[in-house]
């Protein structure tokens, strides 16, 4: 990738910047936890004959060729798989396996809908009742509208139903079913106030252990101008594109907040992590930290948001990639939105993907060094917004777009990563529901709609 431009800049080779240093050493409950999903078939026992989906289906190949697919996915995935070894072929069967999920609660339930008959989508109904989120498949020849519209807005359960060579959108179910395993495991480090604490994040199921700002700041301040502080930040230096207003001295400063927060996080067992009031700080604010750890996969935001951290989390297990916490500024002249934030990671196009090539510069309060990546134009984007209230049913706002160009900050004023997106609707961009949505790579509404619908949230499309 060393040479390949963009928009006429230079694409360091993938993750170049980081390289020395070894990642954060992920100890936080996530991390560690193995999503358990139930999955069986349901079929009629004899040959299908005229019935749909027909004796020119080959059922038992069928099964066969998606258990294989299934069983590659979960491993690939870290997901422990309960298969069920033959369909259901019975009310009975399906009562006895039913009660089986009640009893263990596995973190998902897969039912492969092999057939349109008999006790086929009965089993359906009942599985999609019991309470536990459930993703049901149906190939082609398997489900008419009547079998699959009782289903269709049911909260807790997603259904599928394309044919035989596609089974994307399945696999995609178990991706789904891992990740709100993982989200509802994860624990978040956030620094506010002086006390420690914890608490809940309701429905979202995201623990937080509520640390002293004082914590951040000792710790960064036990930081030494050591070898791999050096290499960090020589490493950032040498990859950036170019270096407007930070000193090698601003670099090291953030680049010594990033082992401060790993430091914290490999101690105290986080999955993702926020500061509050960072403005607050005199030379250590988290912006070099915030973006590393990005890259890493620890979803980290800024202000103390744990709305922000809920997104960034659903973005990262869900899609393999960090996103970008923004304030939505209005562009009346062009009728879109201008996202800005000073803080933002480089891996836009995923984990395993180059970064994009990036600068190296002040934050907005023209202190304190940062990294400021340049989004592609034409790139398509989602972005989702996670509004929890405690007691309440959490919703989500979602919309998609595409970027325009980035704004050079300055000679503008507010945060140096402007991205600018024209969203698809027609939306006033005056306004904006909330704040800190979180911006990122690809076109992903209809599979954040799902995800909703599958763990009950409520999607808010603008």
């Amino acid at each position: 990738m060393a040479g390949e431009m963009l928009s006429g800049r230079r694409i360091p080779k993938q993750q170049e910047h980081w390289k020395a240093i070894k990642p954060v050493r992920k100890n936080g409950p996530a991390s560690k936890y193995v999503p358990t999903i139930m999955v069986a078939t349901v079929r009629r026992k004899e040959d299908y004959g005229m019935g749909w989906p027909g004796a020119i289906y080959d059922g038992k190949a069928a099964i066969k060729e998606y258990t294989a697919q299934l069983t590659e996915t979960a491993k690939s995935l870290g997901v422990r798989l309960n298969l069920r070894p033959n369909p259901i072929y019975s009310n009975t069967d399906a009562d006895a396996w039913i009660a089986k999920a009640k009893d263990t609660k596995p973190d998902g339930i897969m039912l492969l809908v092999m057939d349109r008959q008999q006790h086929s989508w009965p089993t359906a109904y009942k599985v999609a009742d019991i309470g536990i989120p459930t993703v049901v498949f149906a190939p082609l020849g398997c489900a008419f509208h009547a079998n699959t519209a009782p289903l269709s807005k049911k909260p807790g359960c997603v259904v599928y139903s394309t044919t035989m060579e596609d089974s994307s959108q399945m696999l995609f179910g178990m991706k789904m079913l891992e990740a709100g395993a993982k989200m509802r495991h994860s624990r978040c480090i956030s620094f506010g106030g002086n006390e420690r604490g914890e608490s809940s994040m309701g429905d979202l199921g995201i623990k937080v252990l509520h640390l002293p700002v004082k914590t951040y700041i000792d710790e960064t301040n036990k930081i030494s101008t050591n070898d791999e502080v050096l290499s960090m930040t020589e490493d950032l230096m040498r990859c950036a594109h170019q270096r407007i207003g930070p000193t090698k001295e601003d670099v090291i400063n953030g680049v010594k907040g990033y082992f401060a927060a790993r430091n914290i996080l490999e101690r105290e067992g986080g999955d993702s992590i926020t500061l509050a009031g960072c403005v607050s700080l005199v030379k250590y604010r988290p912006c070099i930290a915030w973006s590393r750890l990005s890259d890493e996969g620890i979803p980290s935001a800024c202000e103390g948001d744990l709305g922000a951290i809920a997104s960034k989390t659903i973005v990262q297990y869900l899609f393999n990639r960090p996103g970008f916490m923004q304030d939505p500024v209005p562009d009346t002249a062009n009728q879109a939105f201008i996202g800005a934030h000073c803080v933002c990671a480089t891996l836009l196009n995923g984990f395993d993907q180059p970064p994009e090539s990036f600068d190296l510069v002040h934050h907005h309060g023209n202190t304190d060094a940062t990294v400021r990546p340049q989004w592609r134009k034409g790139q398509r984007v989602t972005a989702i917004d996670v509004m929890h209230k405690e007691g309440k049913q959490t919703n989500i706002l979602l919309f998609t777009g595409t970027v325009m160009d980035n704004i050079s900050v300055p000679p503008n004023g507010g945060c140096v990563v402007s991205v600018r997106y024209k969203i698809d609707s027609d939306h006033d961009v005056l306004t904006m529901p909330g704040m800190h949505q979180v911006l990122f790579y690809g076109d992903y509404k209809r599979e954040i709609e799902e995800f909703c619908q599958l763990f009950n949230f409520k999607a808010q499309v603008v």
